[in-house]
């Protein structure tokens, strides 16, 4: 029975589905995470009468055909790339981007990663680093003897010195943009990097055209709706309970087939 086959697509496809939303929920604090939707396409149709075939040989064209499906699957894990809100930490290199743009951050092995999480701090040597010591990108040293040290809204780090008036410019944050922020491969700890579906970036100052600006002392929390979550969980769930009654009603009709004498 086809029925049986269809029906188990349809547990495994909400099973994936409960899988992205508990990701979504275990993720409701993690800063600047995006969360994620599940998109699902049907399977191919069996033909049994093809639609616009002839009836017969005056050449009759049939209205609708036969076609039965055979199941669902999933198409795509869609991140949705919209502005968390702002929360306030009134920390030094706590950053937020109001706005389109990643951070650029240099991995280990010296390729370059892209991120909305600002939670940076200072390395021993005073440069910009991420909690994982990874180096922001461009380089920022800050004097470590500086006795304040301001992160406007364009992306310039100003250090101001004992004994001087003016703050000195220490170096300019820029931010990355891409044609797809969809087709990024997020690859753990807050960080994505580039592939063929996000296009090449492109890199400037924030404030320029496309791009946000910086907040310093906030971070950008995560935009899942717990609400909406539950939600999306409990239906998920009610279409797992009513595949798996299509299995046990399938069963039941073979049983009753097994039984006729």
């Amino acid at each position: 029975m086809r029925s049986l086959n269809i029906a188990a697509t349809g547990m495994l496809a909400q099973q994936q589905n409960v899988e992205v939303i508990s990701n979504n929920i275990a993720n409701m604090n993690t800063t600047a995470y995006m969360r994620r939707r599940t998109e699902f396409h049907d399977l191919i149709y069996q033909n049994l009468r093809r639609v616009g075939s002839t009836s017969s040989d005056a050449g009759n064209i049939v209205p609708s055909g036969v076609q039965l499906g055979l199941g669902v699957k999933m198409a795509s894990v869609y991140r949705i790339h919209e502005q968390g809100n702002l929360t306030s930490t009134d920390n030094t290199f706590d950053l937020a981007i109001q706005g389109n743009g990643f951070f650029q951050i240099q991995m280990p092995d010296g390729t370059t990663a892209f991120s909305r999480d600002g939670s940076f701090q200072l390395s021993p040597t005073g440069q910009i680093v991420t909690h994982d010591g990874n180096l922001l990108v461009p380089n920022i040293t800050v004097n470590t003897n500086a006795i304040d040290v301001t992160v406007n809204s364009t992306g310039e780090v100003l250090v101001k010195l004992q004994g001087q008036v003016a703050p000195a410019n220490a170096g300019q944050i820029q931010l990355a943009s891409f044609p797809n922020d969809a087709g990024l491969e997020a690859i753990g700890d807050n960080l994505y990097l580039e592939t063929p579906a996000s296009g090449t970036p492109a890199a400037s100052s924030p404030g320029s055209s496309g791009y946000g600006t910086l907040l310093q002392g906030f971070l950008e929390t995560s935009n899942v709706n717990a609400v909406s979550e539950v939600t999306e969980l409990i239906s998920a769930q009610r279409a797992y309970e009513m595949n798996s009654k299509v299995i046990k009603t399938s069963d039941e009709m073979m049983g009753t087939l097994n039984q006729v004498k």
